[in-house]
């Protein structure tokens, strides 16, 4: 065996079984007009699964609550028009042979006023803050908790209900979730505060939620992070004793696969290992573990000093990737920036074609940054 058909070996993940190991990690469009994914999204999906992505996860898609939503025309996972629009996605992606989750969204305290749907509605967190120690929002009272619980909750049963192979909540990248998570923007002197393992305890509610709504054999991605879009050197846990006490909670409340979201895959989490943050986490929690950050490419999306000019990144080897996967480090793939660019890009992989593959991507994401 080849070291690159490591990535097409099937695998049976308890709950989720997928043809190969590639996910196509969710990328925010901002293509669906009236928060409606429309014909073009199908197609956009239905690419992606002719292309052979083992799992697809959708673009972030926010759930039923007032404030969930930060951006204009991201697509919405409530109301009979968005839903039978995803319906339609599903059915596509289901045709062409693939398997896709939603992922399950809520941006907090992200939002500003005037984003629509919700209008004037501000941006809900635990302490109204989206950056520590900047009141730019609405600290949440324990109805408005109760209130976002119940809508994950409804968004994950109508997922089942419609066709999907699994879902995903997002938990990472400074979101509401996230949000609770992170001791700069969660200052609550309730029990929604105070140390990580209280912090967690809004995310816990979710979980156990989600899980009661889909039934024991419907299978839980949870997406999180150390790094935040407000501080990309913010961390949760410095040891793997404390990312260990952090993630079993979520872990045993139902979470069946972690995604473990990092800016560059290759690097290591904590000093004295090569793991990086899945590997930590599959080694930790015993659950299989989806890596992302910069595969195939050789530089982030983003650059260090925050949302001012995008990089161009080059597309890059794969060898590191493959040497991990190899060893069973994490169990899956997750590529962002190169299945956008390109559909195809499993295919060419799996055929060998370097150099057209190569090109192929060179010229898609200069279009795209």
């Amino acid at each position: 065996m080849s070291q690159v058909d490591t990535l097409f070996r099937p695998v049976d993940l308890g709950k989720l079984s997928l043809k190969n190991r590639i996910v196509m990690a969710p990328m925010t469009r901002t293509y669906s007009p009236g928060n409606v994914p429309n014909s073009k999204v199908v197609d956009y999906y239905r690419r992606r699964a002719e292309g052979d992505v083992g799992l697809i996860i959708t673009e972030g898609t926010f759930v039923g609550h007032a404030a969930a939503s930060g951006y204009p025309n991201v697509p919405a996972f409530h109301g009979k028009a968005a839903l039978a629009g995803w319906k339609n996605v599903v059915d596509a992606v289901h045709a062409a042979g693939g398997k896709i989750a939603p992922q399950l969204w809520h941006v907090g305290a992200i939002r500003r006023p005037g984003v629509m749907p919700g209008g004037d509605t501000p941006g809900y967190s635990p302490s109204g803050m989206a950056k520590p120690g900047k009141v730019t929002g609405h600290a949440m009272t324990q109805e408005d908790i109760d209130d976002v619980v119940a809508a994950f909750a409804q968004a994950a049963a109508q997922a089942k209900e419609i066709g999907f192979d699994a879902i995903e909540l997002h938990g990472a990248h400074g979101y509401l979730i996230d949000q609770f998570f992170w001791e700069g923007t969660n200052q609550r002197a309730d029990h929604y505060g105070g140390d990580l393992a209280q912090r967690s305890r809004f995310a816990l509610e979710i979980i156990r939620a989600v899980r009661a709504a889909v039934g024991e054999d419907f299978p839980i991605i949870f997406r999180y992070s150390q790094w935040k879009q407000q501080d990309y050197s913010a961390r949760l846990c410095e040891t793997p004793e404390a990312l260990q006490a952090f993630l079993m909670p979520m872990a045993e409340a139902g979470v069946d696969i972690f995604h473990c979201s990092t800016r560059r895959f290759w690097e290591p989490e904590f000093d004295g290992s090569d793991l990086n943050l899945a590997g930590w986490t599959r080694k930790l929690t015993g659950k299989p573990a989806i890596t992302v950050g910069s595969v195939g490419l050789n530089a982030d999306f983003l650059p260090e000093d925050g949302f001012v000019e995008f990089n161009e990144a080059q597309p890059a080897s794969l060898d590191n990737l493959l040497e991990r996967i190899a060893r069973d480090e994490f169990d899956l793939v997750a590529v962002g920036r190169a299945l956008i660019a390109n559909p195809d890009w499993v295919k060419q992989v799996a055929a060998g074609k370097a150099s057209e593959l190569a090109a192929y991507e060179k010229a898609m994401l200069h279009e795209l940054v």
